[in-house]
């Protein structure tokens, strides 16, 4: 049986992993490891991330629906232009910048530094929100308490040893 009073009383805490960013080792001090620390999000957080997504396929549907009204040629062509531009932000990415945003640890990744290590390294970017997801599906881990007992019992046992 679920012991409910259990994992309500437990703290949790977010599983966090350094991730290698060779890509970007030119812009670490020379001494530095080039890594970036990440997290796994909270459900709130994977909530925000829905949400970004949602966001950028209106904005895109209203875009269509403005084109749409006039139907022209002109307006057709421009259609198809914003459809197929590579610049387009799509459902995926919209979804991982706010990831990395939300998941970077160290160092803290605003939403400009996303779009640019999205744009200019796309293996680092994918390698960081990869990482941010595997570590949301596992879940966050239950933090450690010291056991009482058994730090007595060390004491007891250096205590014993210190007296014979």
């Amino acid at each position: 049986m679920f012991d409910t009073k259990s994992f309500l009383a437990t703290q949790f805490l977010p599983r966090e992993e350094n991730v290698p960013v060779p890509d970007l080792t030119g812009f670490f001090d020379e001494n530095e490891k080039s890594v970036f620390r990440v997290r796994g999000l909270t459900g709130q957080e994977v909530g925000v991330v829905n949400e970004t997504e949602a966001r950028n396929r209106k904005s895109l549907a209203d875009a269509v629906e403005k084109l749409l009204v006039s139907l022209s040629v002109k307006d057709v062509e421009s259609l198809s232009k914003k459809l197929n531009d590579p610049d387009r932000v799509t459902d995926d990415i919209a979804r991982r910048l706010e990831t990395l945003v939300l998941g970077s640890v160290s160092p803290e990744v605003n939403m400009e530094l996303s779009i640019k290590i999205c744009r200019v390294s796309p293996s680092a970017f994918a390698l960081l929100t990869n990482a941010i997801r595997r570590l949301t599906g596992l879940g966050q881990e239950a933090k450690k308490s010291p056991n009482p007992l058994a730090r007595r019992k060390r004491k007891v046992g250096l205590g014993s040893l210190l007296h014979e």
